[in-house]
């Protein structure tokens, strides 16, 4: 049965890479950064608009909207798009009280402005963009 379950993640981690690698063709890096507890009260206050998409590598949700995130990355570039593994860093994770992944932070200029929990469409993640950009 576990066994089952590690082929099933691995399968899912490998759909999201190659469906990255497609979106994204040859030559274009996504613009998603990996952030840790360290940088993040930095990137929120330096950057005008931040996304912050908290995951881990075993939550297939959050594996499945891993791909939709790397492609707002790229249609929206005046957006900072960051990830926090919530494994290996739980601070900041903690004093937002993330208690489900994945969970999407929007900021603006500082300020906590929106949030997702859980994988959605494109649709609904574009349309908290806009309302953070608008």
């Amino acid at each position: 049965m576990e066994e089952d379950w590690e082929l099933r993640q691995i399968r899912l981690k490998k759909m999201g890479e190659m469906l990255t690698r497609e979106e994204r063709g040859a030559g274009h890096e996504a613009k998603v950064h990996e952030i840790s507890d360290d940088e993040f009260d930095r990137i929120v206050q330096e950057k005008e608009y931040v996304l912050v998409d908290f995951w881990a590598p075993w939550c297939p949700p959050c594996l499945m909207i891993a791909p939709i995130v790397e492609e707002l990355a790229r249609q929206y570039p005046q957006v900072f798009f960051a990830k926090i593994n919530v494994d290996q860093h739980q601070r900041v994770a903690t004093r937002y009280g993330i208690m489900s992944i994945p969970t999407l932070l929007l900021f603006k200029r500082g300020k906590l402005v929106d949030q997702q929990i859980g994988a959605v469409p494109k649709s609904r993640l574009e349309e908290k963009i806009r309302k953070l950009l608008g």
